[in-house]
């Protein structure tokens, strides 16, 4: 699974609040979510993904509630991947059940900057700075689990799985 995009960097401890606040919860259809998807932050970032945009975050990305909205607004705003000095683990684990691909690349906070050309190779587990012409390794992601991403989330790769038994 590859991944490309431009980068949008964020700093370290980017929490659910911030992704996506608290107020905006109240809201059920993820294209109204992902319209507030990091506005305290970056109020122009639901413009800027639309394009389709890679999330580089620090160090504790997603940190906070649990709650599911915060990967799925990233998702609905253009997000194809979310790479991270390291996660909130309830993040991380909401970002693949909706098929939200993410993974975490020691050092990519300092080897990619805003609009940073970037290809994600996820089942090789490496990410191509295409700007900079640098590699770095992400932590591969397990079989199973890009085969969630890979069905789109959880409940469809669920249903794809029921079909075939």
């Amino acid at each position: 699974m590859k991944v490309t995009g431009k980068a949008v960097k964020f700093e370290n401890n980017i929490d659910t609040d911030v992704i996506l606040p608290g107020k905006y919860l109240v809201l059920t259809d993820p294209r109204e979510l992902a319209k507030h998807a990091m506005e305290g932050l970056d109020p122009a970032f639901p413009e800027k993904a639309k394009t389709g945009v890679i999330v580089i975050g620090g160090r504790n990305f997603g940190c906070g509630s649990s709650r599911e909205q915060a990967p799925l607004a990233l998702k609905y705003a253009g997000v194809r991947c979310v790479l991270a000095e390291s996660f909130a683990r309830i993040f991380f684990r909401n970002a693949i059940n909706i098929g939200l691909p993410i993974s975490e690349c020691k050092g990519i906070a300092s080897n990619v900057e805003d609009g940073d050309e970037l290809v994600v190779d996820l089942e090789a587990g490496i990410v191509e700075n295409l700007t900079k012409k640098r590699s770095l390794q992400v932590t591969k992601l397990p079989p199973f689990i890009l085969e969630i991403l890979a069905d789109g989330g959880l409940i469809e790769n669920l249903r794809r799985r029921l079909k075939t038994k």
